[in-house]
């Protein structure tokens, strides 16, 4: 269920705000999949009317991160570990031969913000602070990706993303074992500065791997 103690939204871009309120929630797994949840509902608990809640909605419903039930809500579609799997083998597939190209073409000047987010995404883990944790690391790992000009390829790693549930996330954070893939982040922005395309791929090759791991609920995908 979505928690009742989500802050009231800021009247400006209602829609955009409440689809990445659903969206986190959905990504985190505090939306339990099969699980009717109502517009109405999601809109009292954000604190805005009904229509950009319905309207966020119908965003994430081209997505594919939910399916619309008439009359009642909307549901988050099961995964099952073969969806998680393909989603993780695509996601390497695109990543890893992208990252390395960031790697050898980038502007230098250009990744001192990403040096900051990496550490952000540190600082978040490490207070257990899940929606910064996932905002930044969306941040960061899009964000180098558009360093490549390949606007769809970015949009079809967005897509890929949002279909993943981060099951084992808050376990781990509540361990204090979130903070090794955050200081992952790290590691791939020193090797794209060192212009060094084979590390880059491996390293986000591994991130990947550790990322699937959580999505099973464990560190990595063997755990």
């Amino acid at each position: 269920m979505m928690t009742p103690s989500s802050p009231p939204l800021r009247p400006v871009s209602l829609r955009e705000q409440a689809r990445e309120a659903v969206r986190t929630r959905i990504v985190l797994g505090r939306i339990e999949p099969g699980e009717v949840v109502s517009v109405a509902t999601v809109a009292a608990e954000l604190g805005v009317s009904v229509t950009p809640v319905r309207e966020a909605v119908m965003d994430l419903a081209h997505l594919g991160m939910v399916e619309i039930i008439r009359n009642r809500g909307f549901r988050v579609p099961p995964l099952s570990e073969h969806d998680l799997d393909e989603i993780f083998t695509l996601r390497t597939m695109l990543e890893a031969p992208a990252m390395a190209e960031v790697a050898r073409s980038h502007d230098a000047g250009a990744l001192v913000p990403y040096r900051a987010l990496a550490a952000q995404i540190t600082e978040a883990a490490r207070e257990g602070d899940l929606e910064a944790f996932l905002d930044r690391d969306r941040r960061f790992h899009m964000g180098l990706l558009a360093m490549t000009g390949n606007r769809r390829l970015v949009s079809m790693v967005g897509q890929l993303r949002d279909q993943a549930r981060m099951r084992g996330l808050q376990k781990l954070a509540d361990q204090g074992e979130l903070t090794d893939s955050a200081q992952e982040h790290e590691a791939i922005v020193e090797a794209v500065a060192a212009r060094d395309a084979d590390l880059t791929a491996e390293l986000t090759r591994r991130h990947l791997a550790h990322s699937r791991g959580i999505w099973a609920g464990a560190p990595d995908p063997e755990g």
